[in-house]
């Protein structure tokens, strides 16, 4: 990137030191709120909305130009978080700084959060329904062919070398013997680094650091959040509990939402039965029917748990760490990614994942009591969505012929 990055206050936008002519600098907090949450109404396909998003903020709005944005991405490639969620809250943050990125966050995010709150109110008064116990058994054996499908893709993208299917295949192993699966990944980067060791890395150029009125203005913001927290212990233990297990599923979920899906399943199944693994397929299942991405399943973990209060404190508590990162490393993601140190260790995490999502999805087949229909419904789904098919019609078509066949 050319030149460097400064950051200002909230008084200011986000911006770099050149402006090219014809943005639309300093737009209202209620015009980016109001343009995210028509934007997060259809925020279906994941990833695939960044080049909605980019549309809007860059082609329509003209609230930065394609080089900011292209940055951006990358940036929100790199750390943990669902990388259109990210996106979003970047574009706010460089139009008007944390308040901007707030408004764009929670405007994107909103949809998908109020429509799993609905359909998981829903689902604890008609789960035991014949009809609805048939669709939840067609769509647990989808929901297979979903994280193998995205299993392969991650593959695709990250796994390019012997050592990356070493350390792949490492982790899947420690997964599937029960090794905790954070401290794996945290074992993946020293071996990445000495794996790694020796080859290119690319370097951008070196960004400034904030100004003090844009750190001020975040130390608040992480001062008010560890109050948060405090008080959650103090006053509601069994919700700081979940609130500190979601975000610490978020902080690790590098690669995108769906990478969040094996760090929740091992925790909440696993490690602390919570739930039973048909349960939470299910509630992935309900997630891919909501716009927004895989990770509002924490929604319905916390709904389930506790009840409507439940299901905020998962909701935030899910999202909240990758956004606090994106505020925090924006101005300075060019030093951090110069670095040779920092992207061995982001492709070893990033291999790593593609294990998790290996083991994970051999768990969820094991939860699933398979027969021709599911096979034959799983395999469907997997040919669809090798083929580019939507998710969510794949999902709903599962919903409709599991009403016939199961």
């Amino acid at each position: 990137m050319n030149g460097g990055i400064e950051a200002v206050g909230e008084a200011r936008p986000l911006v770099k030191e050149v402006q090219p002519e014809g943005l639309n600098l300093n737009p209202p907090l209620y015009g980016l709120f109001g343009s995210f949450l028509r934007l997060g109404l259809t925020a279906f396909g994941g990833p695939a909305m960044v080049a909605y998003i980019r549309r809007l903020a860059v082609e329509q709005k003209k609230w930065l130009d394609a080089e900011s944005f292209r940055d951006g991405v990358a940036l929100c490639q790199t750390v943990p978080g669902a990388t259109a969620m990210q996106a979003a809250a970047y574009v706010g943050l460089r139009a008007r700084g944390l308040a901007g990125a707030a408004a764009t966050f929670v405007g994107f995010g909103l949809p998908a959060f109020v429509l799993m709150m609905v359909l998981s109110a829903l689902y604890v008064q008609t789960h035991s329904l014949p009809t609805v116990v048939s669709i939840f058994n067609g769509l647990q054996a989808v929901i297979v062919a979903i994280v193998g499908n995205a299993t392969l893709m991650f593959g695709r993208s990250y796994v390019k070398s012997w050592k990356d299917v070493v350390i792949g295949t490492a982790v899947a192993a420690a997964f599937l013997i029960g090794i905790n699966p954070i401290l794996t990944i945290l074992a993946a980067i020293p071996v990445g680094l000495l794996f790694y060791w020796g080859e290119p890395a690319v370097r951008r150029a070196v960004g400034r650091a904030r100004n003090h009125n844009y750190t001020r203005s975040l130390l608040l913001l992480l001062a008010a959040v560890a109050l948060g927290f405090v008080l959650l212990f103090i006053t509601q233990p069994v919700l700081f509990d979940l609130a500190a297990l979601m975000a610490r599923i978020d902080l690790f979920a590098f690669g995108g939402g769906f990478t969040s899906v094996p760090l929740m399943f091992h925790e909440i199944v696993d490690v602390r039965h919570w739930m039973d693994g048909p349960t939470f397929l299910n509630g992935m299942a309900l997630g891919q029917i909501t716009p927004g991405p895989i990770v509002i399943t924490a929604t319905f973990v916390g709904y389930l748990l506790y009840g409507p209060l439940g299901g905020l404190v998962g909701t935030v508590s899910v999202f909240l760490p990758s956004f606090l990162i994106v505020a925090a490393i924006t101005p300075y993601f060019d030093r951090l990614s110069g670095s040779p140190y920092f992207n061995k260790a982001i492709r070893a995490v990033s291999v790593s994942f593609v294990g998790l999502l290996v083991s994970v999805t051999i768990s969820f087949a094991m939860n699933v009591p398979w027969d021709l229909p599911r096979i034959l419904l799983a395999a469907s789904a997997l040919v669809a969505l090798l083929l580019h098919a939507e998710i969510l019609w794949v999902v709903v078509a599962a919903a409709v012929i599991s009403i016939f066949v199961l």
